[in-house]
């Protein structure tokens, strides 16, 4: 089971890959960061996307028809699994990641769009986002 390092440096080997992160959305700081930031500064970058994060996870417009929250307990319960933002050179994928406690933690990912491949990036994401060891 990987930790935030290693879960980073991971990422990293995606086609692409300019820069991750892991953030606490709740507080919008990086818990680790690897690579380049789109805004040259990782700690401007994590408080900004856990604003996107926030805004999207508390969403009532955005959760399952079922209702279902955060303290549900399976994977498929998350109300947002990821977020996906794209400007003309890049893709920024957020990753919500569940945990033992408060579940307020994204795996944040910065693609290139021209090298990048979105699905792949997904698929590692979403499966590193279920191994992660917090604590």
């Amino acid at each position: 089971m990987p930790g935030i390092d290693e879960c980073l440096l991971e990422a990293m080997k995606l086609p692409g890959a300019r820069g991750a992160a892991v953030v606490d959305w709740t507080s919008g700081l990086a818990l680790g960061t690897v690579g380049e930031s789109p805004s040259g500064d990782h700690e401007t970058t994590a408080a900004e996307a856990a604003e996107l994060a926030r805004m999207a996870a508390e969403s009532p417009s955005f959760a399952p028809a079922d209702g279902s929250d955060w303290s549900d307990s399976s994977d498929a319960d998350i109300p947002v699994n990821d977020l996906i933002v794209s400007n003309r050179d890049s893709y920024h994928v957020l990753q919500f990641v569940r945990t033992t406690f408060d579940s307020s933690v994204f795996l944040h990912l910065w693609l290139g769009r021209t090298e990048g491949n979105l699905a792949l990036a997904r698929i590692r994401l979403g499966e590193m986002a279920r191994q992660l060891v917090l604590g």
